[in-house]
């Protein structure tokens, strides 16, 4: 979805309402290697001109297939959230605008290239942690030969049931008598 600045001049007094199907797939796969699969995003909205700067508003909803982060099964990621940004020409006034609003400069050539706009948004939107669901479920975490992984908990539980003294402190221990030992 493009469109100059030009075109949209025509939409002073009706916003453009769209509803597309996107296929970013590549464009993302490119940006995020990581990323197995994506399905076409659905993008919902509307956009409205008002004195040179534009308002678009859109509803996105995409599925993609990541790694697991624990163990790099493929998961089904299912996203959906809310754009709204406010595109400018450059030397603009931005002081009209509020702290909170998502203002972009718009090239010198005045084109708002929206498809780019959806494929920022859906990387800013994908999760730290992805657990496929038998994770999710504790199942157990994978082991391999001489190695398992813990979870933070486990790592935790096992450092406060083995607590040791180095053999090489244990006669420090023995250098103030007078003092209590503090657990």
């Amino acid at each position: 979805m493009k469109w100059s600045l030009g075109q949209l001049k025509s939409y002073r007094d009706e916003p453009l309402q769209f509803d597309e199907a996107l296929d970013l797939k590549d464009a993302l796969m490119t940006r995020y290697p990581e990323i197995v699969d994506a399905e076409a995003a659905q993008v919902k909205g509307y956009l409205s001109y008002d004195h040179g700067n534009v308002l678009i508003s859109a509803a996105v909803t995409v599925t993609l297939t990541l790694p697991s982060t624990r163990s790099l099964t493929p998961v089904l990621v299912p996203l959906a959230f809310q754009i709204t940004e406010y595109y400018v020409p450059q030397g603009a006034d931005l002081d009209q605008f509020g702290e909170d609003d998502t203002v972009i400069i718009l090239p010198e050539d005045d084109i708002l290239n929206f498809d780019v706009a959806v494929e920022d948004n859906i990387l800013i939107h994908i999760p730290m942690q992805i657990l496929s669901e038998a994770e999710q479920n504790g199942e157990p975490l994978p082991t391999g030969n001489g190695w398992e992984v813990f979870s933070e908990d486990d790592l935790a539980k096992q450092a406060t049931e083995h607590k040791t003294v180095d053999p090489r402190l244990a006669k420090l221990k023995n250098l103030f008598p007078d003092q209590e030992t503090k657990d």
